[in-house]
């Protein structure tokens, strides 16, 4: 189907609700290159000279909206990109991704912009600033310094080039996982080899052949993916170890199969991230990155994860030893260690042995609507807010929208407006998609689409928040709606908490809204969100069987609390790895040559930290889109998880302490927390809501590592 006229620049356009049928790959390089254009007419007409008098509007915020279409129509790009790939769109985005990345570079290194932005700090204007403008005036300055600006030309110069490359590559790696992750597929024609799992599972599989018509009603056949919902429940209950060493080979072949290896882009970032930190004046790129963050260095960061290492060790140890005891009595003649495709399997069965629970058996409890309505009734009880679905409409991309409702990116997708209870203003809005598709990334996100201001006009009225939530949950099946697992309905709810967080947002500064914090407090709202799934009295609203309507009977109620740390440890250790591979490799480890082994320098990293294996798996680090699929992310803050574990089990203590359901300590939470955004230093905002600083105690406690 052909695409409309040009003329129209559908990526550009301002509407609330974004026609996505009208987004077209056709219509990328077109639109980005005019609205590349219109942002570098903005930043000259900032740098041009002038008599006015400079002021926060016209220096500050036009600065902030000079670059607000380019980012708009970017951001829908890159999130096309994460739902909807294709070649069309894959080609697109990498024509146009260095000359939106050299723009955004350019901004802090341009002498004439950085020139009025010193000369407006040093105005009578700016000292008359006060609350969040002075903050905003502050931090702006702070990030033209940190990202360049007073740098040589030469070293400016190579700055943008690294900056250019870092997003090519960053690129390639997602790009790799994707086309790797997909690429990978075992077909079976009946069960015989899949005794044990879990019949959700075997419908899932079922589904994924469905996918691909394969397989009919009377002779059903399986295909295992590896889209996380599909092939984990395999290592974890198929009985067949042949099937499971298969399948854990199939997924170790993420980033690392042929020409989707990411070694060398691996070892390529890290030696441009490196080189940037230099050229800014940063030992390493750690510490170029952690500079504003609450851990304020490499160093800090790195002794934070090993201090948690330290703690968990002991009772590390103490569950491999468990864990290999069971099997042991299980099956005399086994000598071990594990295999790496055997430890999900044992560790399950103990679980099973131990107390009596099945994660299988609370599906039924999960089925994914009822525990995303439930989850709005609980949060709009404790936050004070109204939300309502509207109805979605899906037009495939080029055609004509021929039904009334509010546009989607696909069919699965879900829409909600989000009102406040008390005003009945409207805050925002935000598009839910839950489910798995070749065409869409793994893991679970929240992003923004529109940020909004919470007054206009004077004061009269308010612009609101525009947001999304998208995941790779267990699908639907055809006799079943998606049964959730219940780390599944946390990841609901940590999405959920991001999205918050936008969504409430009152900073009058665009720029300081919402998620746009430090990255070691991001994951505050998120996480704090996760206790409400372990509450008797929060899980009533939204654990209730999909067939009965039921709540979770107390007995399974019970097992399931009572398992709730079973092996925190190994938990507690998967997660301080990680930080600590992230944190070692951007500090210590970043002049790798091709041909260096990365599995072997990974290895050394965690001695200590992972579990002893027969079988060394290749490292994570080759799929690791926290850390390498874009030109920051996660890398050198995934601590950051653990860091905001700290506070979200300390800051639950106030809600735990009032009968969890809390009004009044929810409206506090939104207040101080999710309302205020970067408007205050992050340490101030938990000591606005805590009354102090943090205390690591409460995640220890939590985690049952006393």
């Amino acid at each position: 189907m052909s695409f409309m006229s040009d003329s129209t620049h559908p990526f550009l356009q301002d509407e609330f609700h974004i026609r996505w049928s009208s987004l077209v790959p056709e219509a990328i390089v077109a639109d980005i290159s005019s609205t590349l254009g219109s942002a570098q007419s903005n930043i000259d007409a900032l740098c041009e000279s002038s008599e006015e008098a400079l002021t926060f509007e016209n220096t500050l915020l036009a600065l902030e909206s000079a670059t607000e279409e380019l980012s708009g129509a970017w951001g829908k790009v890159g999130h096309l990109d994460s739902v909807r790939n294709s070649d069309a769109l894959r080609e697109a985005y990498n024509e146009m991704l260095p000359k939106v990345t050299q723009f955004y570079s350019r901004i802090s290194l341009n002498d004439a912009l950085w020139k009025r932005l010193k000369a407006y700090s040093e105005s009578k204007d700016a000292a008359t600033l006060t609350g969040v403008k002075k903050r905003f005036l502050e931090e702006t300055i702070k990030d033209f310094v940190r990202s360049g600006a007073d740098l040589p030309p030469a070293e400016k110069d190579r700055l943008e080039k690294v900056q250019s490359e870092l997003a090519e590559v960053t690129q390639k790696f997602s790009e790799n996982v994707l086309d790797s992750t997909n690429a990978w597929e075992l077909v079976l024609e009946d069960d015989s080899r899949l005794a044990g799992l879990p019949d959700t599972a075997k419908a899932v599989l079922q589904s994924e052949a469905a996918s691909k018509d394969l397989g009919t009603a009377e002779k059903p056949v399986y295909r295992i993916t590896l889209k996380a919902p599909v092939y984990f429940p395999v290592l974890e209950y198929a009985e067949d170890d042949a099937l499971r060493r298969e399948v854990w080979e199939g997924s170790a072949t993420v980033g690392r199969a042929g020409e989707w290896d990411n070694t060398t882009l691996i070892q390529r970032i890290l030696k441009l991230r490196h080189e940037k930190a230099n050229i800014l004046g940063k030992v390493n790129f750690a510490d170029q990155v952690l500079e504003e963050r609450m851990a304020g260095d490499g160093q800090t960061a790195l002794s934070f994860v090993e201090g948690l290492a330290a703690k968990t060790t002991g009772f590390f140890e103490k569950e491999i030893d468990e864990l290999a005891a069971f099997r042991k009595e299980q099956e005399s003649d086994w000598e071990g260690p594990f295999e790496p495709w055997d430890v999900a399997f044992w560790c399950e069965k103990l679980r099973k042995d131990r107390y009596d629970f099945d994660e299988e058996e609370v599906r039924p409890y999960f089925a994914i609507g009822n525990v995303i309505e439930g989850m709005f009734r609980l949060t709009e009880q404790i936050f004070g807010f109204k939300i309502t679905e509207r109805d979605a409409v899906f037009a495939s991309p080029g055609s004509v929208l021929e039904k009334d409702g509010v546009e989607v990116w696909h069919p699965e997708v879900k829409f909600y407006d989000l009102h406040d209870e008390e005003s009945g203003d409207h805050l925002g809005s935000f598009y839910a998609d839950w489910h798995p598709r070749d065409e869409k990334r793994g893991g679970a996100w929240m992003n923004y689409l529109k940020t909004g201001l919470p007054s206009v006009d004077g004061g009269k009225g308010r612009a609101p928040h525009l947001g999304l939530i998208c995941g790779n949950l267990t699908p639907s099946s055809k006799d079943k709606p998606a049964l959730l697992t219940h780390n599944e309905v946390e990841t609901v709810f940590h999405e959920f908490g991001h999205l918050l967080h936008h969504l409430l947002g009152e900073v009058e500064i665009k720029s300081f809204n919402g998620v746009n914090v430090v990255w070691d407090f991001v994951e505050l709202p998120s996480q704090i969100m996760e206790n409400f799934c372990w509450s008797r009295v929060s899980l009533d609203f939204f654990a209730k069987h999909w067939e009965t309507g039921e709540p979770i009977p107390e007995a399974l109620f019970s097992k399931m609390l009572d398992a709730r740390n079973f092996q925190s440890a190994m938990t507690m250790m998967r997660q301080v790895a990680f930080g600590k591979m992230d944190l070692e490799l951007h500090i210590s480890h970043h002049s790798q040559e091709e041909g260096d082994d990365l599995d072997e320098l990974v290895r050394v990293i965690l001695d200590g930290c992972t579990m002893p294996l027969a079988t060394q798996p290749p490292t994570m680090a080759r799929r690791f889109t926290h850390l390498f699929a874009s030109a920051t992310g996660y890398a050198a803050g995934y601590y950051s998880y653990k860091w905001a574990e700290v506070l979200d089990a300390d800051a639950f203590t106030r809600f735990a302490e009032d009968g969890v359901i809390s009004p009044e300590v929810g409206r506090e939470f939104r207040s101080k927390i999710l309302s205020r955004g970067n408007s205050k230093e992050a340490g101030e905002l938990f000591r606005d809501f805590m009354g102090r600083d943090p205390e690591l105690d409460a995640l220890m406690m939590r985690s049952g590592l006393v």
